[in-house]
């Protein structure tokens, strides 16, 4: 596996793992990829590390398709001449010509317009583009990497996505697990957030210790590894030099509250205490499962929560899960949920 694979993508749980064997064999390939996960998983850094791990001698040029005007996306990916429109006072290259000889990453294709779409597939299929207001064809040679948090093929039968160009793109679909599902990852991938975000200065950067990242590993993460991030740079101006403890992130980092001077006094006594009866992460592989006893402490961190949902979200999981690893028996399924006769599994 290359070494930059391993730089940029940080992690030793199993859908890590899985996730940098796939980078590294597409890596050096020419094939489309597409980068599925929801928003904040990282998809940026799985582009970054096919194109390091690429033998392309170009640069990876990245447009983000949902930040840009849909009216200004098209002179933005194909770029535009000289008084081909208002404001035109010369000529520009677009993001797919600097991307000539290296990897283009479109970021949220989902939200592409459907006349761009098209325009889209055709410089795929002729490695060429027009220039707005141009006529001359001008060659192009890059590798495609595309992502998007939506369900494309949802929006392929809505109509909202043409289905050719959704083949065209989904030669290699790679799948970002949640921050949720790689849990056992955070301590690697908040020291790390924490060396960059520190430079030159790390004298001033936070020490969490285990219980920190304990806590860390029972938060629920709906924003994935830009929260994570969050936090961690929250944990910087918080409390510069100092040392973090599980009290500090679940009281004053996860909830935003600055601390007291009595709670910087009591945290400076907890950490002088005998952690040896803490139950901390390790770094395994294979998560735990979860004790009941953590959903105690949720309402620290939500004001409300939906029981129903969450239960039946849980279950469903369980059972999805169970059934795969049967290859599909129900009994075995119901055996290993230790289910019994009386309730049948149904997906």
């Amino acid at each position: 596996m290359h070494a930059s694979i391993e730089e940029t993508i940080v992690g030793q749980s199993s859908p890590v793992k899985e996730l940098r064997k796939l980078i590294g064999v597409v890596a050096e390939a020419s094939t489309s990829v597409l980068v599925l996960g929801e928003t904040g998983t990282g998809k940026e850094l799985v582009a970054r590390a096919i194109h390091r791990a690429s033998r392309r001698r170009g640069n990876l040029v990245s447009v983000n398709c949902a930040a840009i005007p849909a009216e200004l996306l098209e002179s933005e990916l194909f770029g535009h001449e000289k008084g081909s429109f208002t404001g035109a006072d010369k000529g520009r290259e677009g993001r797919v010509e600097m991307a000539n000889d290296g990897t283009l990453f479109l970021d949220e294709i989902g939200d592409m317009p459907l006349p761009l779409q098209s325009k889209l597939l055709r410089v795929l299929e002729n490695k060429s583009i027009q220039r707005v207001g141009g006529n001359k064809e001008i060659e192009v040679d890059f590798r495609l990497v595309c992502a998007t948090h939506q369900n494309i093929q949802a929006r392929v039968e809505d109509g909202s996505f043409r289905a050719d160009l959704f083949f065209r793109i989904n030669v290699f679909p790679l799948h970002v697990p949640t921050l949720t599902e790689r849990h056992v990852d955070i301590p690697l991938i908040s020291k790390s957030i924490l060396t960059q975000l520190a430079g030159d200065n790390e004298d001033r950067a936070p020490n969490l210790d285990e219980t920190a990242f304990t806590e860390l590993s029972r938060y629920t993460w709906p924003g994935n590894i830009r929260e994570l991030r969050n936090v961690i740079e929250r944990a910087m101006v918080m409390f510069p030099n100092q040392t973090v403890t599980g009290t500090e992130v679940r009281e004053n980092l996860l909830r935003l509250k600055a601390p007291s001077p009595a709670e910087e006094m009591a945290a400076l006594w907890d950490a002088s205490m005998d952690l040896s009866g803490v139950d901390v992460l390790q770094e395994s592989s294979e998560p735990p499962l979860p004790h009941p006893t953590h959903y105690a402490d949720w309402f620290s961190y939500f004001d409300s929560i939906d029981m129903r949902r969450h239960l039946r979200d849980v279950e469903v999981v369980l059972i999805e899960a169970a059934l795969a690893k049967s290859d599909g028996l129900v009994s075995q399924a119901a055996e290993a949920l230790n289910c019994g006769e009386r309730r049948s599994l149904r997906k």
